[in-house]
């Protein structure tokens, strides 16, 4: 198409007509975002939240303790839907240590809130431990310290809201450590025990799991919990 140049020509410049749709999208995108809602400290509570509590139980304490993780939905019904930890509540029978329960749901609170990524107390709490000992939980999984215990909670509900990717073993890694089990147990002449009721007497820490799992089999240390192997 010829166009026909009326007025002095005064400058010129190439333009990249996909480099100009690019810009213009992406322009358009961050029109569209201006409305996003985003964790910050300036975020209201709602007068409703959902949520869930957990149950801990731990030979430490007389009494269970009940924790409590309340999340907030931001933008509902858009695709930026997404579940966030708004505040979380620790309430037990046991009142001995309610100084610093109070305190560390304070503070836990007050990170969710801040916004970002909260997920790295999961991390600095189960790496507390207590100098009288850890404790073995029912399946025989090894918890260092009743905070360790907390940060296990944490971790599991951030997993189930997608703020964590989990790391659940696949059903064919599932059926065959379940076969190996058998098979030690039938070795062994153990009684066959029931999932989540522990794994055969003298088995060993892993490393790799923290659960009392590991057993001698063919001559190699391994895990009938997570399937690690010393031999590879």
């Amino acid at each position: 198409m010829t166009v026909k140049i009326s007025q002095r020509i005064k400058g010129f410049k190439v333009v990249d007509e996909a480099l100009e749709r690019s810009a213009a999208s992406t322009t358009a995108d961050k029109a569209s975002k201006v409305n996003v809602v985003e964790m910050d400290e300036s975020l209201q509570r709602p007068e409703t939240l959902i949520g869930m509590t957990y149950k801990i139980k731990s030979p430490l304490f007389e009494h269970a303790l009940y924790v409590t993780v309340n999340d907030i939905v931001l933008n509902a019904g858009t695709p930026h839907e997404q579940r966030r930890p708004f505040e979380i509540f620790i309430n037990s029978k046991n009142m001995d240590h309610f100084q610093w329960i109070v305190a560390l749901t304070r503070i836990m609170s007050a990170v969710f809130r801040k916004g970002g990524d909260c997920t790295f107390l999961v991390e600095e709490l189960r790496a507390v431990f207590d100098p009288r000992g850890g404790y073995l939980k029912k399946g025989g999984v090894y918890m260092p310290s009743i905070v360790a215990e907390i940060g296990a909670v944490l971790e599991r509900h951030l997993i189930a809201i997608g703020m964590l990717e989990g790391q659940a073993l696949d059903e064919t890694q599932l059926q065959y450590l379940a076969e190996k089990r058998a098979a030690y147990e039938a070795s062994q002449g153990a009684v066959t025990l029931e999932p989540g009721d522990g794994f055969p007497a003298g088995a060993q820490l892993c490393g790799k799991c923290n659960t009392q799992a590991v057993v001698q089999m063919d001559g190699c240390a391994t895990c009938l919990n997570c399937g690690h192997s010393k031999c590879g």
